[in-house]
C-alpha cells in the first residue's frame, strides 16, 4: 500500500469525473458504501451534493471516511 493518490473514475448524476485518493481511503470508501448498501457512485453523488464549494470532492470523501471511521470507534 502506498501513500500516493490513485485516480479512479466515478459517475455522478450521469457525468463522468475522476477523483484521486490514497489507496487506504479508496478501500474504506468502498467498504462504507457496501455497508450502507449503496453503489460507490451513489455515495459519491450524495457526498458531492452536500460538500459545498469550498472543498473538492476528494477532500469531501476523505472527511466522510474519517467521520465514518470515528463513528465506528465511538460505538
Amino acid at each position: 500500500m502506498t501513500g500516493r493518490p490513485v485516480k479512479h473514475s466515478l459517475s455522478l448524476r450521469g457525468h463522468r469525473t475522476s477523483v484521486s485518493l490514497e489507496e487506504a481511503f479508496w478501500n474504506e470508501f468502498r467498504d462504507i458504501a457496501k455497508a450502507e448498501g449503496k453503489a460507490l457512485n451513489q455515495l459519491a453523488a450524495e457526498i458531492d451534493e452536500t460538500r459545498g464549494m469550498d472543498a473538492g470532492l476528494a477532500s469531501a470523501i476523505r472527511v466522510y471516511v474519517l467521520h465514518a471511521l470515528k463513528a465506528r470507534v465511538d460505538d
